[in-house]
């Protein structure tokens, strides 16, 4: 269904193309290959943001910015403050100015549905940048970092500094239902497994899909055979204060832990602060993606194992490509996967430097 959606967005933005050519319209470059650089108007796109109350969003915000003003755009972002309404009056504001393209950085997958398929009436394409939306919206793409292999890389990577000690760990998880976080955590249990038992990594999927079903179910997951546990679950809304709160009892009452896994840094860094609180050091910092250059800085100093490239940077620069393939090149939007992923990596001491600036 959404690529037969995809093509009829295609046709609609051909149908305009060929109207506006029967019309004479001399001023305007736009048609079905594309707005030349260089002739006719210029390219205009907005951003419709979720909020801008991280620093990934407002590097995202910026680099799109950064990104579209090198290609000779025009870009508008307009932050929706995590209001569901807002965000659809934004997105109806840019189909009012008659965008050429709108990046949209969703607040919920299926609430925004119909002001996709509006802009895709309008023969205006949408590109969802770090989040994705439902299977049903007319949009051309979603572009994000690769969850589940950022997870196994920094996964394998710890299995090969723990080697044969056993792996007593909790975990930090962002909101429950949540698919990017559970596709990161169930990342970082393959990479483990995977690592420390030496089998495939399509069985050690198979194993963390059944370790995921007992954290689930029980609270708590262990293989016995690789030797690693997660004790306890907690769930941080992907804040550092809320990591803090949801770290505290489960650090209290295991005191012995080897590991404190999570789905993002910002978390970890309030797990980072119960640990300190409670007196206990030597336990090992570890995170599925996201690449704050605060956690750089600690993987540096050696008080954060790693983290996943999880880059707004990275993101915002696929974004940008797609979309002047589709303005400027007249590519079919119809080609494109409903998913565009950026390039995993595990960043750990060894290779922090060579990061660096992709972080935010």
């Amino acid at each position: 269904m959404k690529k037969n959606k995809k093509m009829a967005l295609f046709s609609a933005v051909l149908a305009t193309s060929l109207l506006t050519a029967a019309c004479g319209d001399s001023d305007s470059s736009k048609g079905s290959e594309g707005k030349k650089s260089g002739g006719g108007d210029k390219i205009e796109v907005g951003f419709a943001l979720k909020t801008q109350d991280s620093p990934y969003f407002v590097s995202l915000a910026e680099a799109v910015e950064k990104y579209g003003e090198e290609q000779g755009w025009d870009v508008t972002v307009l932050d929706a403050n995590g209001d569901v309404q807002q965000e659809t009056a934004n997105i109806e504001t840019f189909i009012a100015q008659g965008k050429d393209l709108i990046f949209l950085d969703a607040i919920e997958p299926d609430a925004v549905v119909p002001s996709i398929d509006s802009a895709a009436e309008a023969g205006i394409p949408v590109i969802n940048l770090d989040s994705g939306v439902a299977e049903e919206a007319n949009d051309v793409t979603t572009v994000y970092s690769d969850n589940r292999q950022n997870g196994r890389l920094v996964g394998l990577e710890y299995a090969k500094k723990m080697g044969d000690k056993p792996i007593k760990s909790i975990v930090l998880s962002g909101a429950k239902g949540n698919v990017a976080g559970y596709e990161r955590r169930t990342g970082l249990f393959a990479g483990i497994i995977e690592g420390k038992l030496g089998v495939s990594e399509e069985e050690a999927w198979k194993l963390a899909e059944e370790f995921e079903k007992q954290l689930s179910s029980k609270g708590k997951a262990s293989n016995d055979d690789a030797q690693f546990s997660v004790v306890g679950q907690g769930w941080g809304a992907w804040t550092e204060e809320e990591g803090l709160k949801a770290a505290e009892d489960l650090v209290t009452a295991n005191a012995d832990l080897t590991t404190v896994l999570g789905e993002n840094d910002q978390m970890l860094f309030g797990a980072i602060t119960a640990l300190e609180n409670a007196g206990i050091d030597g336990v090992d910092i570890v995170a599925a993606a996201d690449g704050a250059k605060k956690a750089f800085d600690l993987i540096k100093e050696g008080k954060y194992f790693g983290t996943g490239l999880n880059s707004p940077t990275l993101v915002a620069e696929k974004g940008v490509e797609i979309a002047k393939e589709i303005l400027v090149d007249g590519k079919d939007p119809e080609s494109y996967d409903e998913v565009t992923l950026t390039e995993p990596a595990a960043i750990i001491k060894d290779n922090v430097d060579k990061y660096y600036e992709l972080g935010f």
